[in-house]
């Protein structure tokens, strides 16, 4: 081993850093988890501070299995939406806004009053925990913080600041400033108009550049790292690098984690006032389209902490009732939805409860809301083709065989710790110019299977 590359994923409730190797394969991984920060109802909020040290703890983990390589690059993947504000150093004023925060929900109404050309411009729904009404929110609750801050960041930009102290921190990429609500899609480039209705001035975006592009070097080897300062490209947003990591050009990829994006290469986007499905920029100079649910992972954990289970052992429960788990449905939606599938009022529940219902028979019904959720959305985007699956919650083989049989096609699931975290890599390798052998996971194929319990349950999911 004599080069390799990094890429750090900075997930909404963890870090994840994995080191490639010029053969394209993982050599150290490491993951170290946080807690979101929910100080009242419907807020989500993580210091930046939170995830350095996560960074700093991972690298110091993967250290050892690095001695006698040379670290060529760095790269970051990163949550999309949120809002960080910083000061004129690029440090963070306060805790970062997350895309699950619910406080701008009534600022979304500066949205709807858009010109329809300049709303349809927007091409995407509206959510309120995207970077535009984030800063609204501020703005109208919090402006002596707004006043005090020389730009706002997203979240992997905000990281990458804390690694170049004096570099020019003013820079993100397309596919995080399309998924901001200010992104003008049509044109490619901030929208005049949307800038204007969340109340900022338009010198607190950052600078559009490509994800490759080096933004300087951090002093890696003070983690114990081998090698010089190590080069850090400005990095893309976690979904367009699950793509770039899978190599998915057709069908859909299907990420599930925390929430599930449901994705779809080669997209066409155009105008839209009110769309169900997201057009966001990919790593290049292309476009995806993407039907994002909130709850996916986030509903398991939730489900498992009620019915005292750990995360594998709730699906070896659900493995083990039939179909339809004795008639109870549930509906994953604990902090509501994106439109689409539900929308932000959208709630959660288990219904269809009896006197014999067992905690078997919800577990059962909590893996199976949630893979029907995810089959709706697929609906959303059409098209058909072949399912990638990818991500954490996705590892479980109960989960594999469901959405092959919900979705009716083979589903192949790549058993990369993190995609996110490999594309980030690739993209250092891309902005270093350092070769990286393609290397295509053949992953495990699950073929569908017809279960008349499955389908009943299903159609009780939907009318619910």
């Amino acid at each position: 081993m004599s080069d390799v590359l990094l890429g750090a994923d900075l997930g909404t409730s963890g870090l994840k850093l994995l080191a490639l190797d010029a053969g394209g394969a993982p050599v150290a991984e490491a993951e170290v988890g946080y807690a979101v920060d929910r100080p009242q109802p419907g807020w989500a909020e993580t210091a930046v501070g939170t995830w350095r040290a996560a960074l700093d703890a991972a690298l110091e983990q993967v250290a050892p299995a690095l001695r006698g390589a040379t670290v060529r690059g760095l790269g970051l993947s990163g949550q999309m939406h949120g809002a960080v504000l910083v000061d004129d150093a690029g440090t963070a004023l306060a805790p970062a806004l997350l895309w699950p925060d619910q406080r701008a929900a009534a600022e979304l109404q500066r949205w709807r009053e858009l010109p329809a050309a300049d709303r349809a411009a927007l091409a995407n729904p509206l959510v309120p925990g995207m970077t535009g009404p984030l800063l609204a929110w501020l703005g109208a609750r919090r402006p002596e913080l707004l006043a005090r801050a020389a730009g706002v960041l997203l979240p992997k930009d905000a990281l990458r600041a804390t690694l170049l102290p004096g570099a020019d921190w003013r820079r993100t990429d397309r596919s995080d400033a399309s998924a901001t609500l200010l992104w003008d899609v049509p044109g490619d480039r901030w929208s005049t108009a949307a800038t204007a209705a969340a109340g900022i001035d338009p010198g607190l975006l950052p600078a559009v550049v490509p994800g490759s592009t080096v933004a300087g070097a951090a002093d890696l080897p003070a983690a114990g790292l081998p090698g010089a300062e190590v080069p850090v490209v400005v990095g893309g947003a976690d979904t367009p690098l699950a793509l770039l990591a899978a190599g998915t050009r057709t069908g859909v990829q299907v990420n599930l984690g925390t929430g599930a994006q449901l994705l779809r290469p080669g997209w066409r986007p155009a105008p839209a006032t009110d769309p169900v499905v997201h057009s966001y920029a990919d790593t290049g100079q292309g476009w995806y389209g993407m039907a994002a649910l909130q709850n996916a992972g986030l509903a398991w954990s939730w489900v498992g902490r009620v019915l005292g289970l750990e995360d594998a052992e709730l699906f070896e429960v659900a493995a083990g009732v039939p179909a339809g788990a004795g008639g109870v449905v549930f509906r994953p939606f604990l902090t509501g939805e994106r439109g689409g599938v539900a929308g932000p009022d959208a709630r959660g529940s288990w219904s269809g409860l009896t006197a014999g219902t067992t905690r078997a028979d919800l577990a059962r019904a909590a893996v199976e809301g949630v893979v029907f959720a995810v089959a709706a959305a697929a609906d959303l985007l059409g098209g058909g083709g072949p399912v990638v699956l990818t991500g954490g919650g996705g590892r479980s083989a109960v989960v594999q065989q469901l959405l092959a049989d919900v979705l009716g096609v083979p589903v192949r699931y790549l058993p990369l710790r993190s995609a996110s975290a490999v594309g980030a890599a690739l993209l250092a390798a891309r902005g270093t110019g350092t070769a990286v052998a393609a290397r295509q996971e053949p992953g495990r194929v699950v073929e569908p299977r017809t279960d008349p319990g499955l389908r009943a349950a299903a159609r009780r999911w939907r009318e619910a």
